[in-house]
């Protein structure tokens, strides 16, 4: 009776640890849950803080809804072992907890400082454990391809790719768009490109219109 008594004492704790005390989203998502959305918020801040040599910090470059959108696209085993991750990222301070001050070393990652967070990752990034290390390379990898796709991060960088008329070749008349039928091919002989002009792109063209900075 004692055991039982224990076990859900137990139970109950840990219900309360991954579902209590999370803030509600500023934003519906498809596939993360809160305790998730504030998990990779804190991650994000914590990895990309403001104020870096990239002045988009991972807040600023909405993390957490990219993650949502690539999970929602991704098989079902790839969603259940984000969640894992996410899961275990968020409570691993049971297991190894944050640097001081006691007796605060042992909370959610979300509910770390942002001192702590920063300590905490660093941690993981050169732990003696290879399995530790993994994880935060998994982490570290999603997080990283999101940041990178955001427009100003790339236009902070140089890299955002400029507006280009695309050629029309031989190729396109015998391949479709990708996810399309050959009858879904959009051109014909009548529209191939005769003459392209070689001249290379000044360094101040315009940007593609998805990566060019919004008008004022």
């Amino acid at each position: 009776m004692v055991v039982w008594i224990i076990l859900t004492a137990v139970l109950v704790a840990v219900a309360m640890r991954g579902t209590f005390g999370y803030p509600t989203p500023d934003r519906p998502y498809r596939i993360l849950f809160r305790p998730e959305v504030a998990c990779l918020a804190a991650v994000s801040e914590a990895m990309f803080p403001p104020g870096g040599h990239i002045r988009s910090s991972g807040l600023d470059a909405d993390l957490p809804a990219y993650i949502d959108r690539w999970m929602a696209v991704s098989q079902r085993r790839v969603r259940l072992l984000m969640h894992l991750l996410f899961f275990f990222v968020e409570h691993a301070t049971l297991l190894f907890p944050a640097p001081r001050p006691r007796p605060r070393r042992r909370r959610r990652f979300s509910s770390l400082s942002p001192e702590q967070r920063v300590a905490v990752l660093e941690a993981w990034g050169g732990s003696r454990l290879y399995l530790r290390r993994l994880i935060f390379m998994s982490l570290r990898s999603i997080l990283t391809m999101g940041y990178f796709a955001h427009p100003p991060v790339l236009r902070q960088l140089g890299v955002a790719p400029f507006a280009i008329e695309t050629p029309v070749c031989e190729a396109d008349l015998l391949y479709p768009p990708i996810g399309m039928l050959p009858a879904d091919i959009p051109y014909t002989r009548g529209d191939l490109t005769t003459e392209r002009d070689s001249t290379p792109l000044p360094l101040d063209a315009p940007l593609h219109p998805d990566f060019a900075e919004p008008a004022p």
